[in-house]
């Protein structure tokens, strides 16, 4: 999986200048908490000296900080403590585009949550409806449903990711192969029309991929800030999702080439 999914980002990462090559270090750093020089060096085509310096800079600008072999995310602890996850950017777009996606949800159905910001202003509108079965891989979507008496919420197992707050590795994957969900709510750092769903890292693909098959239908969720973005791994093409929430940020073209693919555009206003 991971080999397939370089190749495909292989030609794009070619020739990365050193800002945009550390810009995009951060953002896999962002989504894991950690990584190793050597893991990076082997994804970005470089030396682990190259890596090294831009760990360094990265440190120096206080992002992270290094530790033999690699560098961790600077401050993980007061986000885990507090349950608040690190990007909090154009969040009335995505309160808008939660209260959209809540609105579809029908009382006694099986749902799927991801983790993100997006998908946990969805969370936090859900708890007026009524014997809902949620199972999601995100510590903190779970705590404000699990307290929703008639709900049945269930989390997969595997490795905690302290910036998303999330479970992700082989145990979450496997989890999912025996689900069957009404609807997922799919979250995603870039979507394009070419280069479909990219994300920071490898790490959650896989369990992406599985969330994907063990629903009926998959809506993405995303602000129309991410409309047109890549970001450094992709899981696949569009004809992944059927539906897509996003708010008016979202431009008539793309708009009527989404729907031309066959893909529902919810706009939330």
């Amino acid at each position: 999986m991971e080999s397939k999914v370089f190749q495909e980002t292989n030609e794009s990462l070619t020739g990365l200048l050193s800002e945009p090559r550390r810009r995009r270090i951060l953002e896999w750093i962002q989504e894991e908490g950690s990584a190793r020089v050597r893991d990076l060096a082997v994804a970005f085509q470089v030396s682990d000296a190259t890596i090294r310096q831009d760990l360094e800079r990265l440190e120096n600008e206080g992002f992270v900080t290094r530790e033999h072999g690699g560098a961790f995310l600077n401050p993980v602890k007061p986000q885990v403590g507090t349950m608040v996850l690190h990007h909090q950017d154009n969040m009335d777009k995505k309160r808008r585009i939660g209260a959209l996606a809540a609105g579809l949800v029908k009382d006694g159905e099986t749902l799927i949550m991801d983790a993100g910001t997006t998908t946990t202003e969805i969370a936090l509108r859900l708890t007026t409806k009524r014997n809902l079965t949620l199972i999601t891989n995100a510590l903190n979507i779970a705590i404000i449903l699990g307290s929703v008496p008639t709900f049945a919420v269930h989390m997969p197992g595997g490795q905690f990711k302290s910036p998303t707050l999330s479970l992700s590795g082989d145990k979450s994957v496997d989890y999912f192969s025996d689900v069957f969900a009404a609807k997922l709510f799919l979250a995603t750092a870039g979507v394009a029309l070419d280069a479909g769903l990219t994300y920071p890292s490898f790490a959650d693909l896989q369990l992406k991929q599985a969330m994907i098959k063990a629903a009926a239908h998959v809506y993405l969720v995303a602000d129309s800030t991410k409309i047109n973005k890549t970001s450094f791994t992709r899981l696949g093409s569009l004809d992944v999702i059927q539906s897509f929430i996003t708010d008016d940020g979202i431009s008539d073209a793309d708009v009527k080439e989404f729907e031309r693919r066959g893909i529902e555009v919810l706009i939330a206003t």
